[in-house]
Order: C-alpha cells, then sequence, then structure tokens
C-alpha cells in the first residue's frame, strides 16, 4: 500500500474517531447540584421490582449512570462496584446503577456478569433526564458516565461528570470515607 493511501486510511479514521467523540454528548438536563435535594424516583431493578430512591433514606447512596449493559467500560465499572461492595456494605451504603436498558437486558448483564446490587431500568430515560445525563452516541439515547453521592438525608454532597470506569469504585470510597469523618 502506498504512503498516500496510508495517510488517506488515517485521516478517514481521524475524521470517524471524532464524529464518534463528539457525538457521545449531552442532549437536555442540568445535572442536580451538590447541596441539592436528590431527585426522587422509583425505577424497576433488573428482576422488575420496583426501586424508590426514598427507601434508602438513613443509607448513603451511590447512583451512578452509565451508557450500556455489557460493554467494556460499563462491565469495567459494574465489577468494580462489585469488587467493594462489602466495603460499601460497611459503610452504610448502597449502589445503584442506570441505564437505558430494558429489565430483561440488566437481567442478563446480573446473570452474565455475578452482579448483585441494583441495576435500574429507565427505558422512558425520565430519570436520566431528571439527572441532566441523558445524552447521545451518534442516533441512540444513552445515559452519561455520571455518578451522584447522596447522603443518609437525601441530600447529593458529590457529583461526579464524564467518569473513568476503570478506577471510579475506588475514587467513590474515598469520598465516602472523608465525608464519614466529618
Amino acid at each position: 500500500m502506498s504512503r498516500t493511501a496510508l495517510a488517506v486510511i488515517a485521516l478517514v479514521l481521524l475524521v470517524v474517531a471524532g464524529v464518534a467523540i463528539r457525538s457521545y454528548a449531552a442532549d437536555s438536563g442540568t445535572l442536580p447540584q451538590v447541596g441539592q435535594s436528590a431527585p426522587t424516583f422509583t425505577l424497576p431493578n433488573q428482576e422488575g421490582t420496583p426501586v424508590n430512591l426514598d427507601t434508602y433514606k438513613g443509607k448513603w447512596v451511590v447512583l451512578y449512570f452509565y451508557p450500556k449493559d455489557m460493554t467494556s467500560g460499563c462491565t469495567k465499572e459494574a465489577h468494580n462496584f462489585q469488587g467493594d461492595l462489602d466495603k460499601y456494605q460497611a459503610a452504610n451504603a448502597v449502589i445503584l446503577g442506570v441505564s437505558v436498558d430494558s429489565v430483561d437486558s440488566h437481567k442478563q448483564f446480573c446473570t452474565k456478569d455475578s452482579l448483585t446490587f441494583n441495576l435500574l431500568s429507565d427505558e422512558q430515560k425520565k430519570v436520566v433526564e431528571q439527572y441532566g445525563s441523558l445524552g447521545s452516541f451518534g442516533p441512540m439515547k444513552i445515559a452519561m458516565r455520571n455518578t451522584f453521592l447522596i447522603d443518609p438525608h437525601g441530600k447529593i454532597v458529590k457529583v461526579w461528570t464524564k467518569v473513568d470506569p476503570s478506577g471510579h469504585s475506588s475514587e467513590v470510597l474515598t469520598a465516602l470515607a472523608d465525608f464519614e469523618k466529618k
């Protein structure tokens, strides 16, 4: 292959990558801010059981939004939360994952990857939008990778946006420990 052909291929790949990155963008909503009461909601978990945020008053809640079940980054993030689950439980914290995937998709993801915490289905995209986390990847509407730490009184105490899934659970545990000291 000639150098010119390789240069053209490289240029095309750069343009395609740029379009893909730009297309993974927030569509709507404003992120709830630190100090605000966490917007309440009820969504079905991977078993189809309704889960209401208000039932977790008295506990810390790690509410994380993620794009898609069984994709590499989302799997890594979920595995890290699952691996640290005992630490969260010791800190009186629960983990709630939210995406726009179906209950059946969540059930498959939990079964395949041995996830034991609640994954909530927001197919109508109402909660994702309420938390300023609705985005697009090309034509698909997805949840952006954002996390909200909610204190036992229902107040948002920390917000992470554009999360890197590889070390995020450790970041959340560190913040949780810092708040527990106060």
